[in-house]
């Protein structure tokens, strides 16, 4: 089981920044790619960015330029800074994290989710 906890929502301005955390308890050694989705009302959970066990990242091109994902492995905790956010950066932000788990011959993955924060960009 692994437990993932999101910080840091909250109200802000247009071209303003936040910066969100989330910290992953449990059985982390297992996880290997974490990631923020988020969700505005009435659509559909999309995914923002990623980071894998390795450091390599990607963006959704809505984000990208102005997201910045990281990863610090010694606090199992990742991080998403987000400058010139714009009106339509508002949703709920939610943490996932990739478990491996099983035989290296059958390796298995699961998805954990944390509750998600909401992050309000005013115009």
């Amino acid at each position: 089981q692994v437990h993932l906890v999101e910080s840091g929502g909250g109200l802000v301005q247009a071209g303003g920044s936040l910066r969100l955390s989330c910290t992953a308890s449990g059985r982390t050694r297992s996880i290997v790619d974490m990631g923020w989705y988020r969700q505005a009302p009435g659509q559909l959970r999309e995914s923002l960015a990623a980071v894998s066990s390795s450091g390599t990242t990607n963006y959704a091109d809505s984000v990208k330029g102005r997201f910045t994902v990281s990863r610090d492995y010694a606090a199992n905790t990742m991080y998403l800074q987000m400058n010139s956010l714009k009106p339509e950066d508002t949703a709920v932000y939610y943490c996932n994290a990739v478990v491996e788990f099983g035989p290296v011959e059958r390796v298995q993955r699961r998805d954990y989710w944390g509750k998600g924060t909401l992050v309000t960009v005013s115009s």
